[in-house]
């Protein structure tokens, strides 16, 4: 009996399945483009960190001194101080401003009157459009001692005033508390989409089983946001030395400088102020370093827990 030969469908080639889907590589060619132009191309210029850069001779012509200035920078009495501050306000920002977006979802998502629920989603979204400088005069006209909201009912209350702006001890619960301000209500957007897509079924199978609604947040809502939280914690890692310049330059002063200067305002002090750019680049790159080490070890940690990475 002859057997039968059954014709194998030739594979397509990459490039036949990319001009199949060539409306959706447009799409993403702006995107692309911005960031081959913006990100990728400007990375050239960490080259001038191992250089004695000089404008007037430009990359190709400047002197390369290797690792000297990360030697400077590491036994620089600075470095300490100013990585110490980092990693507190870095920390700070971690543990209460990550979770405040994760709670307001939460809590947004038991409101079942849908106007209400898009009023409040619209005011608490506001702040994220308001520019840091606005948000610092906001501040000094809340907390400064002269004729100050906050201190004028401090003064009622307590019988005294407290320098909340110039004070290195309210410096940083002050700087985390308008990062909550600003940034929580738009940081629920990502997590009120992925509470959009969970099944409701699964939830009126937990109301049949009895479940309260305190239990229904906890084993339905909380494991379908798990993935997200895992990811949007890595990436966050990533940055995780990225304090903000214009916040920290915008409310710091000689009186809190001591808890202030973190790297971002040491490398605007250092490089454009005093024209050190090979200095504050290898500043800068170091940051960058820390930042991919943390984002590639969180995501290993989060695959050999279980967890969805981004790798």
């Amino acid at each position: 009996m002859d057997s039968v030969v059954v014709k194998q469908p030739r594979k397509k080639s990459k490039w036949a399945k990319m001009g199949k889907e060539k409306w959706l590589y447009l799409m993403v060619l702006p995107g692309l483009i911005y960031f081959i132009v913006f990100k990728y191309f400007p990375m050239w210029g960490v080259l001038i960190a191992f250089q004695d850069y000089s404008p007037f001779r430009g990359l190709l012509g400047s002197n390369w001194v290797g690792f000297e200035h990360f030697q400077y920078f590491f036994s620089n009495p600075d470095f300490l101080r100013l990585l110490r501050n980092t990693f507190i306000l870095a920390l700070y920002d971690l543990v209460f401003f990550f979770p405040a977006p994760i709670i307001l979802a939460l809590l947004l998502n038991e409101i079942r009157i849908s106007f209400y629920k898009r009023a409040i989603q619209t005011f608490v979204y506001v702040p994220h459009f308001m520019s840091w400088v606005i948000i610092a005069s906001i501040s000094y006209v809340f907390l400064t001692t002269s004729g100050g909201v906050v201190n004028e009912l401090l003064e009622g209350l307590l019988g005294e005033k407290i320098n909340f702006l110039s004070s290195p001890d309210w410096f940083r619960p002050m700087i985390i508390g308008q990062i909550i301000w600003k940034e929580t209500g738009w940081g629920t957007v990502i997590f009120l989409a992925a509470l959009a897509s969970v099944d409701q079924e699964q939830y009126e199978a937990a109301i049949v089983d009895g479940a309260g609604r305190f239990r229904r947040l906890w084993h339905v809502t909380l494991p379908a946001l798990r993935s997200t939280i895992v990811i949007l914690l890595i990436l966050r890692l990533g940055n995780f030395l990225d304090t903000g310049f214009q916040q920290i330059y915008l409310m710091s002063n000689s009186l809190n400088r001591s808890v202030a200067d973190v790297f971002d305002t040491y490398v605007y002090f250092v490089g454009i102020t005093e024209g050190a750019f090979s200095y504050s680049t290898a500043v800068g790159l170091f940051k960058s370093v820390v930042g991919i080490v943390l984002i590639v070890g969180a995501d290993r940690l989060a695959k050999k827990l279980g967890q969805g990475g981004l790798f």
